[in-house]
C-alpha cells in the first residue's frame, strides 16, 4: 500500500515498503521475492525444454545449484568492484545484497563460466544448453527489474508528472517513480518490457524449422538484450562507470552486440553444416 501525507496542502506519495512481510526478525524483502519467482520460473521452463532437446531433468537442477550462487557472488563482486569508493568505506555493506545492488553482467559471467565447466563434464553440448537456457534468462530478467522498481533502483532522469501519466501507467508506478525529490523516468519498466517481448520472440522463433543453428538461440537473446540494454542505460543517472564518463554496461553492450553477430557469421562460414536446435542432442560433438 502506497503511504501519504500532506505536505503544505499538497499531497505526496512514498514510496512502496520494500519489505513484504517479517518471519520472526527476519525481513522477507520485495526484491527478494521477485529474484526467486523468476529463478523458478525459469527453471521450469528451462525443464520443460531441455526435455525435448534431450537433456535430463536432473542436470539442469544439478546445474543451477551451481550456477546460482556463484552468479549472485559474481553480480555483486560485479557491482561492489564499479562502486568500491563506496564500499572502502562501508565495508559491512558489502554482503548486504537484499538493499539491492547486484549486476546483471556480473551475473551472467559468473554463471556462464558453471555452465561451461558443468557441461564439459557432463558431455553436454555448451551451445545446446545456453541455447535451452537464454529465453528464460531474459524473461527472469524482465521478472527481476520489478526488483529493483520496489527499492527504487534503476531509475532515469528527472522528468515530469504529466509525462509520466501521458504514458497511462498505473498510479503506483508513478507514486514509486518519485525518487530524491523528483519524478523519475521508469527505466526498470522500459528494459522490462523489453526483456519480456525479447522472451516471447525467442520462444517463438527457435521452433521454427531451421531457423537457428545450435548457439543462436543463445546468441541471439545476447544480441537482443545487449541492444536495448545499450539504450535504456543510457537514460538512467544511477548507472556503474567504467572510465570517467563511459558507462560500464553501454560499453560491454556494444561488444557483445557487435561481438556475438560477428560469432554468428563466422561460425556459419566456417561450418555450414552445424547442427540445428531442433536437432537436439542428437549430434553431439559439434
Amino acid at each position: 500500500m502506497v503511504n501519504q501525507i500532506l505536505n503544505g496542502g499538497d499531497l505526496i506519495s512514498l514510496a512502496l515498503n520494500p519489505i513484504a512481510f517479517n518471519l520472526g526478525s527476519i525481513q522477507v524483502h520485495w526484491y527478494g521475492i521477485f529474484i526467486a519467482s523468476a529463478v523458478m520460473i525459469a527453471v521450469y521452463l528451462s525443464v520443460k525444454e531441455g526435455s525435448k532437446r534431450g537433456i535430463i531433468a536432473d542436470n539442469i537442477y544439478d546445474m543451477i545449484l551451481w550456477a546460482l550462487p556463484v552468479a549472485i557472488v559474481c553480480a555483486r563482486i560485479y557491482y561492489v568492484a564499479f562502486q568500491w569508493p563506496y564500499y572502502s568505506q562501508h565495508l559491512d555493506e558489502i554482503i548486504k545484497v537484499w538493499d539491492g545492488g547486484i549486476a546483471i553482467y556480473g551475473a551472467l559471467i559468473g554463471a556462464g563460466l558453471v555452465v561451461f565447466y558443468y557441461c564439459r563434464s557432463k558431455f553436454i553440448p555448451v551451445w545446446l544448453m545456453l541455447d535451452v537456457i537464454a529465453p528464460t534468462v531474459i524473461m527472469g530478467q524482465g521478472i527481476g527489474r520489478w526488483g529493483n522498481f520496489m527499492n527504487q533502483e534503476a531509475f532515469g532522469k528527472i522528468t515530469s508528472l504529466s509525462f509520466l501519466q501521458h504514458l497511462h501507467l498505473p498510479s503506483f508506478i508513478i507514486n514509486q517513480m518519485f525518487i530524491q525529490g523528483s519524478y523519475r523516468q521508469p527505466t526498470f519498466l522500459y528494459e522490462s518490457i523489453w526483456d519480456i517481448f525479447g522472451f516471447i520472440l525467442l520462444m517463438n522463433l527457435r521452433h521454427i524449422n531451421k531457423f537457428f543453428k545450435r548457439g543462436e538461440v543463445f546468441l541471439g537473446y545476447v544480441i537482443w538484450y545487449s541492444f536495448g540494454r545499450f539504450f535504456v542505460e543510457g537514460m538512467r543517472t544511477d548507472s556503474l562507470m567504467a572510465f570517467g564518463d563511459i558507462r560500464v554496461s553501454q560499453l560491454l553492450s556494444i561488444i557483445l552486440f557487435f561481438g556475438s553477430i560477428g560469432i554468428i557469421i563466422y561460425r556459419r562460414k566456417k561450418n555450414p553444416d552445424l547442427p540445428n536446435y531442433l536437432d537436439g542432442r542428437s549430434i553431439i560433438n559439434k
